[in-house]
């Protein structure tokens, strides 16, 4: 091991923050994806609970909705990705959709393996500072002369 430095020292301490920060990062985009994947799973409940003639509130913006029946339960609009939309029949557009929620899911556990190995390097990081902290403290008792012996220890009680 490197003779442990102030200097070091504070380069660890920069590591670990990163760690923090990028952990924290992950973290929000592992809600992110939960929560969007908890709207694909509602929508797939809604499509597969609707049929023809059935009453719906579509949003319209601003908390605005207006009541509307369902025409045609083979024509839902589905979002395709990167802005795009499509018509798909029932059974399609909840396939697309499970499809989606799939691949989010995929993503959620890639983040979370991500987030475990960051936490163990961050815990692995620490406990190295810890060391180095420990080991410069005691250096640095020992050339102010503020060591303690055995004769210190004992005192004259």
């Amino acid at each position: 091991m490197s003779i442990p430095d102030e200097g070091r020292l504070q380069q660890m301490a920069a590591q670990l923050q990163e760690l923090d920060q990028v952990i924290d990062v992950l973290r929000s985009q592992v809600q992110r994806m939960r929560l969007e994947q908890a709207e694909l799973r509602d929508a797939v409940e809604a499509i597969e609970s609707l049929d023809d003639g059935d009453e719906v509130q579509v949003p319209l913006g601003g908390g605005a909705f207006v009541r509307a029946a369902i025409e045609d339960m083979d024509a839902v609009i589905v979002g395709l990705g990167a802005g795009y939309a499509a018509e798909r029949g029932e059974a399609e557009a909840v396939e697309l959709l499970e499809g989606q929620a799939e691949r989010l899911q995929s993503e959620i556990d890639e983040a979370t393996d991500a987030i475990a190995d960051l936490e163990a390097q961050g815990e692995e990081l620490g406990a190295q500072a810890q060391q180095e902290y420990t080991a410069l403290a005691a250096r640095q008792q020992q050339a102010a002369g503020g060591g303690l012996t055995g004769a210190n220890l004992g005192g004259n009680q």
